[in-house]
C-alpha cells in the first residue's frame, strides 16, 4: 500500500536579522550611541518589529570612553563591517575630532561595496574626513554648517534639512534629527508600522515634517494664540483626511488670510500647508497598505488622494515606489476585523 504524501506544511524559515554596525572611536557622542542602540538594539519582535543584530564595532576591542563617565565596549572589530546591511556613525563631542585612519579606510571600503552609511549630526565630519562627501549633498547641525563648509569645501552643505540622502550616504541635522533619520531608515527598509512601533516605545513621533530652519534661533514669528490655532487646524485636517482641503479653506478655519496662514504655517512646521498635507496622506496610506486588504482605490479615497492614479504619483515622487509594490513589501495581516483608518501624526 502506497504511503500517503506528507501534506504537513513546512514552516517558512525565519528571516535573518538585519545587521547594523555602530562605528565607534574616542570622541563619539553618548547621546547618538544611545539613539542607535534604542532603535536597533532593543528586541521588539513580540510587537512584529523585525529582528535586528546591532554590533558595536571599533578598530580594537578596548573600551571607548564617552563623555559623562560612560564607556562603550566594542563587541566586534571593523572586520565585521562587510557583513553589515547598514553602518551608522555617531556624532562627535568635538566636531573636529579626527577619526582613526582604520575607521576612515573601513568607511571608504564599505561605501565602495555600496553598503548604506548613515551619520548622525556631527558624524558628517567623519564622512567628510573619509572623502565620502566630496561633490555630494550633506547636512549637519544648523550651528555647524559654516564650519563644515569651511573645513570641507568639496561638500555641498544643505542648510535646513532634517536629513539628506546622496549616493547611499545619509546625514542628519542635530540631536533629535538623528532619531528622525534612524526611524526613517527603519521605515524605508521595514515599513511604516515597524517605525511607528519603535517610535511609540521611544515616545516620539514616527516622523516629523519640515526642516531644521524651524529650530534655528530667531524671533518668535507668531503669538501663542496663532500657534494654538494652527495646531487646531492641523488636528482638523488629520481627522478629515478623506475630504479635499485647500489653503484658502484651512486659512478660513484659522481666521486668517491665505497668505498670512501659509506664512505662519511655514514658520511653525517648516513646510508649506499642502506639502504637509501630502506627507500626512502618504503616511496614512502606508499604514492602510500595511494593515488592511482594502482595494487601492479605497485606500486613495480614505486618505484624500481621490484616485489611485494620484496616490500612485505621490508614492513615486516621495517614496520611489508604487502603492502596490509597497503593500507587497510591507503588508501585515491585521490582528482583527474592521481596521479603522489610522491617523498620521501632527
Amino acid at each position: 500500500m502506497a504511503t500517503p504524501p506528507d501534506t504537513t506544511a513546512t514552516p517558512a524559515p525565519a528571516r535573518a536579522p538585519s545587521r547594523i554596525a555602530l562605528v565607534s572611536f574616542p570622541g563619539i557622542r553618548a547621546f547618538d550611541v544611545s539613539v542607535i542602540t534604542e532603535v536597533w538594539g532593543v528586541d521588539r519582535t513580540d510587537r512584529d518589529v523585525p529582528a535586528f543584530e546591532l554590533r558595536r564595532t571599533a578598530a580594537d576591542p578596548a573600551p571607548i570612553p564617552l563623555r559623562g563617565g560612560l564607556s562603550l565596549t566594542p563587541d566586534r572589530t571593523l572586520a565585521w563591517l562587510p557583513r553589515a546591511d547598514l553602518i551608522v556613525v555617531p556624532g562627535l563631542d568635538d566636531h573636529l575630532t579626527p577619526a582613526p585612519g582604520p575607521v576612515l579606510e573601513a568607511l571608504r571600503r564599505a561605501h565602495a561595496r555600496a553598503t548604506p552609511i548613515a551619520a548622525l549630526c556631527g558624524g558628517a565630519f567623519t564622512l567628510a574626513q573619509a572623502g565620502l562627501l566630496d561633490g555630494r549633498r550633506a547636512v549637519t547641525h544648523w550651528n555647524l554648517t559654516d564650519l563644515l563648509r569651511t573645513r570641507h569645501p568639496g561638500v555641498t552643505v544643505v542648510p535646513d534639512a532634517l536629513f539628506v540622502h546622496d549616493d547611499n550616504l545619509w546625514t542628519s541635522a542635530g540631536t533629535a534629527a538623528g532619531i528622525d533619520l534612524c526611524l526613517h531608515l527603519v521605515r524605508t527598509t521595514h515599513g511604516a508600522e515597524a517605525a511607528a512601533t519603535i517610535a511609540r516605545s521611544m515616545v516620539t513621533a514616527p516622523f516629523r515634517t519640515g526642516t531644521q530652519a524651524q529650530f534655528i534661533e530667531h524671533p518668535t514669528p507668531h503669538t501663542d494664540r496663532d500657534a494654538d490655532t494652527l495646531a487646531a487646524v492641523r488636528a482638523f485636517a488629520l481627522t478629515h483626511l478623506a475630504e479635499p482641503h485647500t489653503v484658502a479653506g484651512l486659512a478660513a478655519r484659522a481666521g486668517m488670510s491665505p497668505r498670512s496662514f501659509a506664512r505662519h504655517f511655514q514658520a511653525t512646521t517648516g513646510t508649506a500647508p499642502l506639502r504637509w498635507l501630502i506627507t500626512q496622506r502618504i503616511a496614512a496610506a502606508q499604514k492602510l497598505l500595511e494593515r488592511t486588504d482594502l482595494a487601492l482605490p479605497e485606500v486613495a479615497r480614505r486618505t484624500g488622494f481621490g484616485s489611485e492614479i494620484t496616490m500612485r504619483q505621490h508614492f513615486a515622487t516621495h517614496l520611489s515606489t508604487s502603492p502596490r509594490d509597497y503593500r507587497l513589501a510591507f503588508h501585515h495581516t491585521p490582528a482583527g476585523p474592521g481596521v479603522d483608518t489610522p491617523g498620521p501624526h501632527p
